[in-house]
């Protein structure tokens, strides 16, 4: 993945793991809820000093209590760490199944559409956090297939409403002031 400006955590080698590698990315979207963007976005970092590389053939082979143990070993990675152990060893099975291991599903120019039914096929990417996906590939890492911003919905616009507006330490604090103020008006992240 190219050099872009995405800084989720503020830990300068775990935004460099998620701007670099493809399954950190997927890794790191899927363990982001219930928790701070900065706790899921430093995740995929953490679970690769606790298993020595991430790889998506390796995590789904995996015994399913020992990655458990993993995810549960302080820090945890998440807040409901057996849960998500579970899920990503799910969506690394999925990856080894269709596309080879391999997570980088926007390298090769698919359309946007083509682009949406990849993301929103992966266990655990429900409508929101692929449309959230589609926006950081355009806003983040130039990945703008023809009708990105249509599949990426209110997430393309210019309110800081998602990590994929989260390119400096700045970015974070005006999405967090964003995010805030909608809950206090009663408004989600789509409104």
């Amino acid at each position: 993945m190219a050099e872009v400006a995405f800084a989720p955590t503020g830990n300068p080698e775990a935004d460099e793991l998620v701007r670099s590698e493809p399954l950190a990315l997927l890794i790191a979207m899927l363990l982001d809820q219930q928790i701070s963007i900065e706790l899921a976005f430093t995740g995929p970092y953490r679970l690769r000093e606790r298993l020595g590389a991430l790889d998506a053939t390796a995590v789904a082979s995996s015994d399913p209590d020992e990655l458990a143990a993993v995810f549960a070993t302080k820090p945890a990675l998440h807040r409901f760490p057996a849960a998500m152990s579970k899920r990503t060893q799910a969506l690394c099975a999925y990856l080894v199944d269709n596309h080879g291991g391999q997570a980088d599903l926007w390298s090769d120019g698919p359309t946007a559409r083509e682009l949406h039914q990849r993301i929103s096929a992966l266990p655990g990417f429900g409508d929101e956090k692929t449309k959230i996906l589609i926006a950081v590939l355009g806003k983040r890492f130039g990945v703008r297939p023809r009708g990105w911003k249509q599949h990426a919905g209110a997430f393309a616009d210019n309110e800081p409403r998602s990590v994929a507006d989260m390119d400096s330490e700045e970015g974070r604090a005006r999405v967090r002031a964003w995010k805030k103020q909608q809950r206090a008006d009663g408004r989600t992240k789509q409104d």
